[in-house]
């Protein structure tokens, strides 16, 4: 159990016996109750029937496979998912953000490095799911650009037979704080940077980090957990340049600071994951309205509308 009184449960889906038998004795030593699944559709029933905090989910799998698997996690769960994979290569990475997944790594990897990932992971917000789960939903807020509601509890879950028990670990991110919000709508017109009532405001794009909520021209934006932190951090920092070992640290909750060692891969999942970003902005690369690249460094805000 957690300090919260809620049930600390992890779901393995791995076809490999030894890496499947390494997972589990990870995350049961991080305190995890673990259901271990040898395939995708058994991994993804577990997942619908126990409800877990983290599940871990290789690429690679006899009939479905991970990208698959976590297309139909993400449907119906708010589980913090974790993509395995033996291949370094960034389509893998760029499939498996796109489906879904909260984090990644590559195999073979240090057990050290997957609890720590997964420790950081859980200290993030979860989403509610709709019970439809159709999505996610977010507290009712006052009139505003665009109508939000009010919150849902997460699908109850289904039962199927208890699967063999052994508990486990877990890794990744912390959001960017805001002042409290106030009221749940973002503001109508403010100037760039400005805060209001939790909001924050840049040509247009307003983003909320109590709530969670990113809206565009009236419009609300489904963003993924890190789309979301990451872009929050940008806003948070104006035109101040953020580098790509310093977005990786704040995805896994790591202090900048410190000498924690961010590799390439890290770096190249910011890279993924702001180009999905870009692309649900509709920003431009050339001629940005929000997410600027510093070549060599890392991002920054794009200059306001207004300078």
């Amino acid at each position: 159990m957690d300090t919260h009184g809620e049930r600390r449960v992890a779901v393995i889906i791995e076809d490999d016996a030894d890496i499947r038998h390494l997972l589990e004795t990870v995350l049961t030593q991080a305190g995890f109750e673990v259901i271990a699944t040898g395939n995708g559709l058994d991994g993804v029933q577990a997942v619908r029937a126990y409800d877990p905090m983290v599940t871990t989910l290789d690429v690679s799998m006899p009939g479905i496979d991970g990208f698959e698997a976590a297309k139909r996690i993400r449907a119906f769960s708010n589980t913090y998912l974790v993509m395995l994979t033996a291949r370094d290569e960034e389509i893998d990475t760029l499939q498996g953000l796109e489906a879904g997944a909260d984090d990644y790594l590559t195999k073979p990897f240090r057990p050290r490095e997957l609890r720590a990932r997964v420790e950081a992971m859980m200290r993030r917000p979860r989403q509610v799911l709709a019970v439809d789960g159709s999505g996610p939903v977010a507290p009712v807020a006052a009139p505003a650009p665009a109508p939000v509601q009010a919150p849902v509890a997460a699908a109850p879950a289904a039962t199927i037979a208890e699967p063999q028990y052994t508990p486990a670990p877990t890794a990744q991110a912390v959001a960017v704080q805001a002042e409290p919000a106030e009221a749940a709508a973002a503001p109508a017109t403010t100037k760039s940077y400005e805060r209001e009532d939790g909001w924050l405001d840049h040509n247009g794009l307003y983003v909320n980090s109590e709530m969670r909520l990113a809206e565009k021209d009236g419009r609300s934006i489904d963003l993924t957990r890190s789309e979301f932190d990451l872009l929050n951090a940008l806003m948070e920092s104006q035109r101040r340049v953020r580098s790509k070992a310093d977005l990786a640290l704040l995805l896994r909750g790591e202090s900048y600071v410190t000498a924690h060692f961010v590799s390439e891969a890290d770096k190249r999942a910011i890279e993924v994951h702001m180009a999905n970003l870009r692309r649900k902005l509709a920003d431009s690369i050339t001629t940005p309205r929000w997410i600027e690249t510093v070549r060599g460094v890392g991002y920054r805000l794009a200059a306001s509308d207004n300078d």
